[in-house]
């Protein structure tokens, strides 16, 4: 993929260089539809299927730069490596509950409320942080916990941190905040309606 220059200095240069990376897409994809949304180029399919694209710069630490359109735009920095490493450690001490879980919320966004914006790092950063010592049972092991309790508590996690208007995420491993202020909304929903669309109750323990 090739881009035209594009002046990152003045204005809102994030929101340019996201339009920039969404022209380029649609070079090779003239049919599918293509928008810029916040931090990311979203590509959706005719299949179905689709793709959220975050255009990076390297830093020397290993870290990388990334645009946010938002607020008149800004540059935000993220440490993948780390984050994926936090990532699947918690998913191993919570037997791939963390992983399900994430996976889950993701449906629910998707199929149930495309038109608002909730990111995915938003998603990742808050199962991490509510997640606590839950997980799912091992071969042989019996619930103490009723069906439905893991799920009331990712919401009251939610209910008791968003109270004030904000919620202090910060990025598994990098520890770098993560802005809520355009997803808040959308993750209350998707949390509330997700006892609703789950095919099966959560079995966890603490």
């Amino acid at each position: 993929m090739i881009l035209q220059p594009v002046q990152l200095c003045f204005g809102n240069g994030q929101s340019r260089l996201l339009q920039a990376v969404r022209q380029a897409i649609l070079v090779p994809y003239p049919r599918s539809e293509v928008r810029a949304d916040g931090q990311v180029v979203k590509i959706n399919f005719s299949d179905g299927m689709f793709f959220e694209i975050l255009p990076a710069f390297k830093n020397w630490d290993g870290s990388y730069r990334y645009p946010d359109t938002n607020m008149g735009g800004n540059w935000r920095s993220t440490n993948p490596k780390a984050e994926q490493d936090a990532m699947e450690n918690k998913n191993i001490s919570s037997n791939g509950l963390l992983f399900d879980t994430c996976k889950h919320l993701r449906y629910v966004r998707d199929n149930y409320f495309r038109s608002y914006h909730l990111s995915g790092i938003v998603i990742d950063s808050f199962v991490y942080q509510a997640i606590g010592n839950w997980r799912w049972l091992s071969s042989g092991e019996s619930s103490t916990s009723a069906a439905g309790t893991y799920e009331r508590i990712l919401l009251d996690c939610y209910n008791q941190h968003f109270m004030w208007g904000a919620m202090p995420l910060s990025a598994p491993g990098s520890n770098q905040r993560v802005s809520t202020d355009d997803s808040r909304d959308c993750l209350g929903k998707v949390l509330r309606a997700t006892p609703h669309r789950k095919k099966a109750a959560v079995r966890s323990e603490i």
